[in-house]
């Protein structure tokens, strides 16, 4: 959901706006600390439902939300939430691919996120602007979708081979030796494709609102929601990839979305955003796929949902750095200037990813790869 959709009833700064998308994050990073691998020992169905009670929880508390601090409390139980299903739910789409489909893995996740911002943005946007409580209809109908989820949740396998023996306890999270250099373009790929997200969902609507001049609801959220097309069909495209290739197509096309969008704010040109919300989108899906393609392949099947997890927590806890940043530049700057600094936040992380990909992508892990090698 974009949460932007408060400040018409509430009168948000964009301060305010940032730090609502930037609590999800910062709660996630906490939870990831301490129970990122969870799932590597008690199973991810468990974990995946535990995570979804957690944000079906944070979401009713924004459909009765009287204030910003409900919402503060709900979007911190939805960091929960994510905190504890997207690792074992990733590392499951792994695990229950069939054999050699693991990169068509990283790619359905990616599609599948996806979607599910296309369809919360379509949808919300149009309860927004056209139907009753346009602040809580919304809500009320993202706690229905996350209890038909848990549903199907419920039947996945209870337990599977790839899970630790013993009892969990909380640890830090630990990368396997031989893996390392994979896992670091990993982190960097996915931090910065969501570096891209940290301005696309916490600022993307008023870039539209105040830059762009665009008032509806439906409309600015159907440019987000063109971002998340961008993003599925990217992600099916690209699969046959290999990982490397991804991660520096993604850089390049992260870099090449934000100019555009500095451009289209000069300009005042919707065309030309909705330009800008291809590119980045198709940016941040090769860099989040290609990251996670990355764990994927190369990842020891006991540490898989750690390694996912300490992905996430980097580039998590970069993006509501990144959010609050803005946000606080955007307030005392103008979101020109924002735009400015975050176009430059987003170049260097793509090119780093870019060159990690190029130098690292050909080599194989000396712990995991086969006699004689």
């Amino acid at each position: 959901m974009t949460y932007p959709l408060y400040a018409s009833e509430w009168h948000l700064t964009p301060t305010a706006t940032t730090a609502i998308f930037a609590v999800y994050p910062v709660v996630l990073v906490v939870v990831l600390v301490f129970f990122g691998n969870i799932s590597d020992y008690i199973g991810r169905r468990a974990a995946i439902l535990i995570g979804l009670l957690a944000s079906l929880s944070g979401v009713v508390l924004f459909a009765v939300a009287p204030d910003v601090v409900w919402v503060l409390i709900g979007r911190g139980l939805m960091g929960v939430g994510v905190a504890l299903s997207l690792s074992p739910a990733t590392a499951a789409a792994v695990e229950f691919s069939p054999v050699g489909q693991s990169k068509r893995a990283s790619s359905i996740t990616t599609a599948a996120t996806a979607l599910g911002l296309a369809s919360a943005t379509l949808v919300g946007g149009a309860l927004i602007q056209y139907a009753p409580l346009p602040t809580h209809l919304n809500f009320w109908v993202l706690a229905l979708v996350i209890a038909v989820v848990a549903v199907f949740a419920w039947f996945l396998p209870r337990r599977t081979r790839a899970e630790q023996q013993g009892r969990w306890r909380p640890r830090a999270l630990a990368i396997p030796r031989g893996v390392r250099k994979f896992f670091a373009i990993s982190a960097v790929a996915v931090t910065g494709s969501f570096a891209v997200g940290a301005i696309m969902l916490s600022l993307g609507t008023q870039i539209a609102q105040t830059l762009i001049g665009s008032n509806n609801a439906l409309v600015n959220g159907s440019v987000i929601a063109l971002n998340a097309a961008a993003i599925g069909v990217t992600a099916i495209v690209a699969r046959r990839l290999r990982p490397s290739s991804i991660v520096i197509f993604g850089g390049v096309f992260a870099t090449a979305g934000m100019a555009v969008m500095l451009f289209s704010s000069e300009q005042q040109s919707l065309p030309i955003f909705l330009v800008s919300a291809v590119l980045t989108g198709i940016g941040y899906s090769l860099l989040f796929s290609g990251g996670l393609t990355f764990i994927a392949v190369h990842a020891p099947i006991h540490h898989r949902a750690g390694m996912v997890s300490a992905a996430y927590l980097i580039a998590y806890l970069f993006q509501g750095s990144i959010a609050l940043f803005l946000g606080a530049t955007a307030t005392s700057s103008g979101l020109r200037v924002t735009l400015d600094v975050g176009a430059g936040i987003i170049a260097v992380f793509s090119i780093a990813a870019l060159v990690l990909a190029v130098t690292l992508g050909r080599e194989r892990p000396a712990a995991l790869a086969p006699s004689g090698a």
